[in-house]
């Protein structure tokens, strides 16, 4: 009578050892799951800092040039010179900002896309579970 319980014990042995194996397999997928969409976040982060900075940098040297030229040019056109470096002023502030706001947009697109769910590992964890209860 004693060895129809050794089976058993050792199927469910068996069984724990399985389990445990395989929710440590998940555990690696769900940690190479989470780095891809850390790096996707920081892609996205990145490329919105960049636009930010190119946006900052732009208004604080290039615009300066660009005012410069774009005055000079009004001026000759007849315009008198506080109203060409007004008007130049808002035209070159358009273009840059429709530059940074194409960037910011991009990265914040991406951030979108990225969704940062796990949606692998949820669904292969569903599975180990309904293979664990159909086992049982």
């Amino acid at each position: 009578m004693m060895d129809t319980g050794h089976p058993l014990a050792d199927l469910l042995g068996g069984l724990a050892s399985d389990i445990t194996g395989l929710f440590r397999k998940e555990i690696e997928l769900a940690k190479a799951e989470a780095s891809e969409k850390l790096d996707g976040a920081l892609q996205a982060g990145r490329n919105i800092a960049i636009g930010a900075v190119l946006a900052i940098g732009a208004v604080g040297v290039l615009l300066t040039a660009f005012v410069a030229g774009l005055t000079a040019v009004f001026v000759r056109a007849g315009l008198h010179e506080t109203t060409a470096g007004f008007i130049a002023a808002l035209v070159i502030t358009a273009i840059v900002g429709g530059v940074a706001w194409a960037m910011i947009s991009r990265g914040v697109a991406q951030f979108k896309a990225n969704k940062l769910n796990m949606q692998r590992t949820a669904h292969s964890l569903q599975m180990d579970a309904a293979a664990v209860r159909e086992s049982l």
